[in-house]
């Protein structure tokens, strides 16, 4: 025990040296926000002893443990998955439109028994990972896990999202080779995209990347006019039969 009450000495910099809360978020612990909140209240050992000290930088390759409370801390997050409808924001409002997080309601909980209620607790810190245009609809993801957030919409992030898309207009085949992979937004070349009709007027759009609209301004790009925008996948989990405008929490048995 007196090992682990003796904080962590603040090390001096070096080229193998990282802080203390990047390399919990490397780890996929938490975020650095919320490394940095349980670093400041004790719940971090670092090969062993107490690491209390915001900006501390450790090796690479150093041991980190949780604390109990902190553990429990980040098991209790939730995570929100909402049929958002067209006409919400997904994030700040603007322009009038109400914020999706609004249809976060218990009159709106899509409950199944076992499920836990809404709670005040559930709404601090909650934040959408990732966008949804307004006029778009479909599954968005509100979270207060760090870690999750970074695993859909980190730089990194290898998570696929699912679209049903309605067009109009006439696409040839060198165009949907386009829409797959050779495309440029912001003027950087898009990562490769699956695209496929699945009728005569709906294409199937699986990306790896959310860049602002893109879909939309992918379909510009080769002559489409969108009509209509579903999202219907974020990595392993599904909008199914979710009601639009019903939102459900993440279950134990689900990961992304």
């Amino acid at each position: 025990m007196s090992d682990k009450k003796s904080s962590v000495p603040n090390s001096e910099s070096g080229s193998d040296l990282k802080r203390l809360s990047k390399i919990m978020s490397e780890r996929g612990l938490c975020s650095r926000r919320e490394a940095d909140d349980l670093i400041v209240r004790g719940l971090v050992l670092v090969d062993g002893k107490i690491a209390d000290q915001l900006g501390l930088k450790v090796s690479n390759n150093c041991q980190i443990e949780l604390l109990h409370q902190a553990q429990k801390k980040i098991a209790e997050s939730v995570t929100i998955l909402l049929h958002k409808p067209i006409g919400y924001v997904s994030g700040q409002p603007e322009d009038n439109y109400e914020p999706a997080v609004r249809l976060i309601t218990a009159e709106n909980q899509d409950r199944i028994a076992l499920d836990p209620t809404l709670d005040r607790k559930h709404f601090l810190g909650l934040a959408p990972a990732g966008r949804l245009d307004i006029d778009s609809q479909g599954l968005l993801i509100f979270t207060q896990n760090g870690a999750i957030a970074k695993k859909l919409i980190g730089e990194n992030s290898e998570i696929e999202k699912e679209y049903l898309v309605r067009v109009r207009g006439k696409l040839s085949k060198e165009s949907l080779k386009l829409l797959n992979f050779g495309l440029e937004l912001d003027g950087k070349t898009l990562k490769p995209a699956v695209v496929d009709w699945i009728n005569e007027d709906q294409l199937k759009f699986i990306l790896k990347e959310g860049k602002k609209r893109q879909v939309r301004r992918m379909c510009e790009l080769v002559g489409l006019q969108v009509l209509g925008l579903k999202r219907v996948r974020v990595g392993k989990i599904v909008l199914g039969k979710l009601p639009e405008g019903k939102w459900r929490f993440l279950r134990p048995s689900e990961e992304f």
